[in-house]
C-alpha cells in the first residue's frame, strides 16, 4: 500500500516538473526580465559619469565619448552639509519607521480580532480616510499651528505616522496568517493580551512586519515635501533628498538664466554638469536604500504572496 502511495506521489511529482529545455527556457526569460529590471539603474551611474561634452555631442550613451566626475565634485562641494543630511535622512527613516510601523500593528491586531466589539467601527474610520483626506490646507493649519510642527524632526516624521493602507494590508496578513485557535490557547495557558501579541502573534507575523517596515522607510526616505512646508529657518535638520532638490533646482535656475546675471553667471553655467547632476543626484539618493533592500528580500517576498491563497 505504502509503495503504491509513494507511486502515485513520485508519478505527480514528475508531471508536475518541467524538463531541461523548459527549465533553462525558463531561466533565460527570468535572467532577461532581471537584467531589464536593472539595466536603467546602469544607464544612469553611465550618464552620472559621462562628461558634459559627450551628452552635448551623441546625448544619452552607454558608450560616452569621455568620462568624467564633475557631476559628484560638484556634489561634494556642499561639504559638511551633504553629509549632515546625509544623517537627517537615516535619523528620519529610522525614527519614522519603527513609529508607524508600531502604531500599525496596534491598530490592525483590533481590527483582526472578531471578539473585539469597536472593530466595524475603526475599520470604517481607517477606511474613510483613504476615500476622504482633509486637503493640504487643513493639514498645513493643523499641523503648523495646533501641533506646532514648524522647523523639527517631528515635522518630517509625525504627518506620515499612520497610513490606513498599511493598516488594512496589516490586518489582512493577521487574518491569513493567524489563526483564532493559537490565540485561544494562549488564552488557556493564562496569556493575556499584552503577553499573546508580542509573545505569539509577533513572532508568526514577521514576514508581514517587514513588508510594512520596507514600505514605510521607502516613503520616509524618498519624502521631500514635508521638509518644503515645514522647515524654513533651521535648515540643518534638512533630509537628503530636499536639499538635493534645492541644488538640482538651482543649477536648473542658473542655466535657464545665466545671460541676465552677468559673465560670470555665464561662465559658471557654462561649467555646470546639469544634464550629468541629475543622475548623480539619483545616485545618491538610490544607492543607500537598494543596499538595504536584500536585508528585506526573505521577509518581503513572504508577506506579499502569504495572503494570496487563504487556507
Amino acid at each position: 500500500m505504502m509503495s503504491a502511495v509513494s507511486k502515485t506521489r513520485r508519478r505527480s511529482m514528475q508531471m508536475n516538473r518541467f524538463g531541461p529545455g523548459a527549465q533553462a527556457l525558463f531561466h533565460i526569460v527570468l535572467g532577461l526580465f532581471s537584467l531589464l529590471c536593472i539595466l536603467p539603474f546602469i544607464f544612469v551611474v553611465i550618464i552620472s559619469f559621462s562628461s558634459e561634452d559627450s551628452i552635448r555631442a551623441i546625448g544619452y550613451s552607454f558608450h560616452p565619448l569621455s568620462w568624467s566626475l564633475q557631476a559628484y565634485e560638484y556634489t561634494l562641494r556642499l561639504g559638511d552639509q551633504l553629509w549632515r543630511s546625509y544623517f537627517n535622512s537615516f535619523l528620519i527613516t529610522l525614527i519614522g519607521t519603527v513609529l508607524s510601523v508600531a502604531i500599525c500593528v496596534l491598530y490592525a491586531y483590533p481590527l483582526f480580532r472578531k471578539d473585539y466589539r469597536l472593530r466595524g467601527f475603526f475599520n470604517f474610520l481607517s477606511f474613510f480616510t483613504m476615500i476622504f483626506g482633509g486637503g493640504l490646507v487643513p493639514t498645513y493649519v493643523i499641523c503648523k499651528s495646533v501641533l506646532g510642527l514648524s522647523d523639527n524632526y517631528a515635522a518630517l516624521i509625525v504627518p506620515m505616522l499612520f497610513s490606513p493602507f498599511n493598516v488594512i494590508v496589516m490586518r489582512t496578513f493577521f487574518q491569513t496568517t493567524v489563526p483564532p485557535d493559537l490565540i485561544e490557547a494562549a488564552t488557556i495557558d493564562g496569556s493575556g493580551e499584552y503577553g499573546t501579541l508580542p509573545r505569539i502573534v509577533l513572532p508568526v507575523v514577521t514576514p508581514g512586519i517587514a513588508t510594512i517596515a520596507l514600505l514605510n522607510a521607502l516613503g520616509y526616505w524618498n519624502e521631500w515635501f514635508l521638509s518644503l512646508l515645514y522647515i524654513n529657518k533651521n535648515m540643518s535638520i534638512i533630509p537628503l533628498q530636499y536639499l538635493l532638490m534645492r541644488m538640482q533646482r538651482n543649477a536648473d535656475f542658473l542655466a535657464k538664466n545665466a545671460s541676465m546675471l552677468g559673465a560670470d553667471a555665464s561662465r559658471a553655467a557654462l561649467e555646470l554638469p546639469s544634464q550629468t547632476l541629475k543622475m548623480a543626484l539619483v545616485v545618491f539618493i538610490v544607492v543607500p536604500i537598494a543596499c538595504a533592500y536584500p536585508f528585506f528580500q526573505r521577509y518581503v517576498v513572504a508577506g506579499l504572496t502569504v495572503g494570496s491563497v487563504k487556507g
